[in-house]
């Protein structure tokens, strides 16, 4: 599951993660580790990306694992062979904390043999980095901070400003899987929906629209009470309607990118019965 937001936040935002990790801008393309050699090594995790005079190989984990240290040599390897004149930057990226010393291991060594690698760990990375880019605002939670859930808040207020809706619901749910590396489903569900519905145009517009009618009608009627509690139910209604086709459009673009339906549901709240519906909807509109 994490392992499939990593890959698609890369995949879709390269440029923040080339500005992050090395500090420029840089136009990629993904390499397919099958052209590399015929059998590629099996990694969860592995991303691969081509610029004209750069390889970007990076590996997210949740946890360490012992073999880490070869395969980064061996793609090392496999890169030189394909692309001898390109430089390569690789970059093993731990999302959950460990006191294992395998998330310190920086190097392979065998015999006379060493290659050095980076080894980022995101709970020692400073909170600022990961709220300058869209792509990177999923990862803010993870990082060094002392408030996660002051910390989630931030990264709503700043998905709101993301003038593209689709990507948008797409950095929202990749920050609702990732945060639940560090807090509880429920809590993270609860705040995203709230903090981003109230930050919101509609959200507003539906506050100032309920005000209105019921000063309307309040002066109309003489029964100011009365019409208040109809508007303030009202714009309850519409704001419960409006979280909820919120909900339902970032399942649907979970299942455009493949997210299977189990987790889209446990991600977003929603029935398995009503994501399979809306899988089924988006097959025969496709």
């Amino acid at each position: 599951m994490f392992d499939n937001i990593c890959k698609f936040l890369v995949e879709n935002f390269s440029s923040d993660f080339a500005n992050w990790l090395l500090g420029k801008s840089l136009n990629f393309t993904e390499l397919s580790p099958s052209e590399l050699s015929l059998e590629p090594i099996r990694a969860d995790a592995l991303i691969l990306l081509e610029a004209e005079e750069v390889v970007l190989h990076l590996e997210f984990q949740t946890q360490p694992k012992t073999d880490i240290p070869f395969r980064m040599i061996d793609y090392r390897l496999r890169v030189y062979r394909r692309f001898p004149f390109k430089q390569m930057h690789q970059v093993v990226i731990y999302l959950r904390q460990s006191a294992s010393e395998l998330a310190q291991q920086t190097t392979f060594i065998l015999e006379k043999t060493r290659h050095e690698f980076e080894v980022i760990r995101l709970w020692e990375q400073p909170t600022s980095i990961f709220l300058q880019y869209p792509g990177l605002l999923p990862f803010a939670v993870l990082s060094q901070t002392s408030n996660r859930i002051g910390t989630l808040q931030q990264v709503a207020q700043e998905i709101i400003k993301i003038p593209d809706q689709r990507v948008q619901n797409n950095v929202a749910a990749s920050a609702f899987i990732l945060a639940g590396l560090v807090l509880e489903k429920d809590i993270v569900q609860q705040l995203l929906r709230r903090e981003l519905m109230q930050e919101s145009v509609t959200y507003q517009a539906l506050v100032e629209e309920g005000r209105a009618e019921g000063r309307a009608e309040g002066r109309a009627e003489g029964r100011a009470e009365g019409r208040a509690e109809g508007r303030a139910e009202g714009l309850q209604e519409g704001i419960q309607e409006g979280i909820h086709e919120g909900i339902r459009s970032v399942a649907t673009n979970l299942l455009r990118e493949g997210i299977a339906v189990e987790m889209v549901a446990r991600v977003t709240g929603l029935s398995v019965e009503v994501v399979q519906q809306l899988a089924s909807d988006l097959g025969g509109g496709e």
